[in-house]
């Protein structure tokens, strides 16, 4: 997995040569700035929440209480860290909704940035069909439903792993883990779905080759550190560097269906 994650960094350097090389900067501006503000809403909203929505929680299991008549500054000590490792894992959880929203809003720019990707990567042309291209957002909307759901049931697990002490410190991580492979996910399955693997296809290829779609979603949510320039650029880099990996690994090796 290690080898396929280094693959997906990679392809995030070769997708920046790519789009200077191609001139491809208006496919990345136009989805990027309407993400950014997306983004900005999102955390917006979290903030107004997220404190509410944990104090809600602490009230109702009566751990806070618990807490309280305990007087101990050890467990207060636990609380409070307990509550930053929860109020990360929320806001995660609220990117990750926020996330598909987009995917699913962005859902035909993306694929024909794919498409055009790979065809100038290998030199021919994916004729354009109407009635192909709302399968092709039927099939993308339905996937990112199906993701969603069990994204969602990953998290509450792991929303419910921290309020166990010093084991839950590490839910952040396995939170930003599956947050990763989802994201990873979506970008990949732009190609899956053009070389015409069913929605079960791509579900079991991706999850044969978990380190690409984690090393993709792991760049992206890194670029997401540069204030508003690395929020713009995020999404569509993705989605080139999705293209290149499968590309890169299908010359590395790798047997992808449909190629």
């Amino acid at each position: 997995m290690l080898k396929e994650i280094i693959t997906s960094v990679q392809a995030y350097f070769q997708a920046h040569r790519f789009i200077i090389k191609h001139r491809l900067w208006k496919w990345i501006f136009i989805p990027g700035l309407i993400y950014a503000a997306l983004f900005l809403l999102g955390i917006y909203l979290f903030m107004q929440s997220s404190n509410s929505a944990i104090e809600y929680m602490l009230l109702k299991s009566g751990l806070k209480e618990w807490m309280e008549k305990m007087q101990s500054g050890w467990l207060n000590f636990l609380l409070i860290f307990g509550q930053l490792m929860l109020q990360l894992v929320m806001l995660l959880f609220y990117f990750s909704l926020f996330k598909y929203i987009f995917l699913i809003i962005g859902s035909p720019l993306f694929a024909y940035l794919s498409e055009k990707t790979e065809s100038i990567i290998e030199g021919k042309d994916f004729p354009f069909s109407a009635g192909q291209l709302l399968k092709d957002i039927a099939r993308g909307i339905k996937l990112a439903f199906r993701n969603m759901l069990w994204q969602t049931v990953y998290t509450i697990s792991i929303l419910i792993l921290t309020f166990v002490p010093v084991v839950g410190w590490i839910t952040p991580l396995l939170a930003l883990l599956v947050e990763c492979y989802y994201l990873g996910f979506s970008m990949l399955d732009y190609s899956c779905e053009r070389h015409k693997l069913s929605s079960a296809q791509s579900i079991l290829f991706i999850g044969r080759h978990k380190g690409l779609a984690i090393g993709n979603g792991m760049i992206f949510y890194l670029m997401h550190m540069i204030p508003f320039l690395g929020w713009i650029l995020a999404p569509s880099y993705a989605v080139i560097a999705a293209t290149i990996s499968l590309f890169n690994a299908k010359n590395a090796g790798i047997t992808v269906p449909g190629q």
